[in-house]
């Protein structure tokens, strides 16, 4: 979870393009409702 969480960092603060950028924080959302869910499991 953390590597896709850095790579989702990298993808937003990287782009040159705002489309981009919003998908990479779109990203970090599903990412971090993922780490959740995970913790609601364990």
């Amino acid at each position: 979870m953390q590597e896709f969480n850095r790579e989702a960092n990298t993808l937003a603060s990287k782009s040159i393009s705002t489309e981009i950028t919003a998908s990479g924080v779109e990203l970090k959302v599903l990412i971090e409702q993922m780490r959740e869910q995970i913790q609601n499991i364990e």
